[in-house]
């Protein structure tokens, strides 16, 4: 553990700015133009505004409309700006604030294109998909020779050793997970037994920001591939240092070459990928749809018969 401590000291340095969260940039500018034939698809980050969403097809964009009456519904019934997640202009335009329900939209439209026509009616439709960015981390796992099995000097040295990699990679915003260790007595070739400790921890990028943030340097991806940086030094360090110290080696100790790093993606429990699907949105995870679930952090969403909503998680 003192070794882990003296190693740690020549990794840290004082931060020299703070990791915001960053926003993508806004979508305000988009419009969004429906159909009567078919349901025309958006994607809405999840608990972001939506671009503006017209009650309008292609074709009645570019006519004059006398006297046009618009009404919104929703997956709950009637919209109105009333409700705090809703915006509606007198266009008709909407705009869904922090949006959290997936599912149909349809607006009905009555206009009249001259003041002796009988009034027209249409539904213009939209099925509006959540969606958000998959989860990127790192898994990494190291061996270390250890005391034996039962001993609880390897349950102070795993405490100790999480710890320092958090304090490591705390300045870039990111977190150190433990997955799993275990304890295995590995026969050696031409050797005997020794007792070696089985590692796996997880790296990720955390959000905990407020404040918007155009800098590259507080992108998740950058703060990410930084933290795996200085966890491969971390590591390479204790080789060398075993390397150079005289003094016989300590029970526990990195075994060198045993660091594997391999990159992660995910979706949040009721989303998923599918290019097929979605090819407008092929890399996002986009709410599963009924008929489908995702029960855990995995990269799509299973069939289910069963399931009617949005956003499944049970089946």
């Amino acid at each position: 553990i003192v070794v882990l401590m003296s190693l740690f000291s020549l990794l840290t340095v004082q931060p020299s700015e703070r990791f915001l969260r960053c926003a993508g940039p806004s979508n305000n500018d988009l419009e969004i133009v429906g159909s009567v034939v078919f349901p025309v698809k958006v994607y809405v980050k999840l608990n972001h505004n939506s671009p503006p969403i017209l009650c309008l097809t292609n074709h009645l964009r570019n006519v004059e409309l006398i006297d046009p009456v618009f009404q919104w519904y929703g997956p709950g019934g009637g919209l109105s700006s009333e409700d705090s997640s809703v915006e509606i202009a007198p266009t008709g335009t909407l705009i869904l604030k922090h949006f959290n329900l997936s599912g149909v939209y349809n607006c009905s439209i009555v206009y009249k294109l001259t003041a002796m026509q009988l009034h027209k009616n249409h539904i213009i439709k939209y099925l509006i998909y959540a969606y958000s960015d998959p989860k990127i981390y790192y898994e990494f796992t190291v061996q270390y020779h250890a005391a034996p099995c039962d001993s609880s000097q390897n349950a102070s040295f795993k405490k100790a050793l999480l710890q320092l990699l958090n304090k490591l990679v705390a300045r870039l915003s990111c977190e150190v997970k433990l997955i799993k260790s275990e304890c295995h007595h590995v026969k050696m070739q031409r050797g005997g037994l020794q007792n070696e400790i089985f590692f796996t921890f997880s790296v990720a990028p955390l959000d905990r920001g407020k404040h918007k943030c155009q800098q590259r340097a507080c992108a998740a991806s950058h703060r990410l591939n930084k933290a795996k940086r200085l966890i491969k030094i971390f590591f390479k360090r204790q080789v060398k240092v075993s390397r150079t110290c005289s003094e016989p080696l300590p029970d526990i100790y990195y075994i060198d070459g045993t660091l594997k790093i391999v990159s992660v993606d995910r979706c949040h429990p009721g989303y998923g990928i599918n290019a097929v699907v979605h090819p407008d949105c092929p890399e996002c995870c986009v709410v599963c749809s009924p008929g489908s679930y995702n029960p855990s952090d995995g990269m799509h969403c299973l069939p289910c018969n069963s399931s009617l909503i949005y956003g499944a998680t049970t089946c």
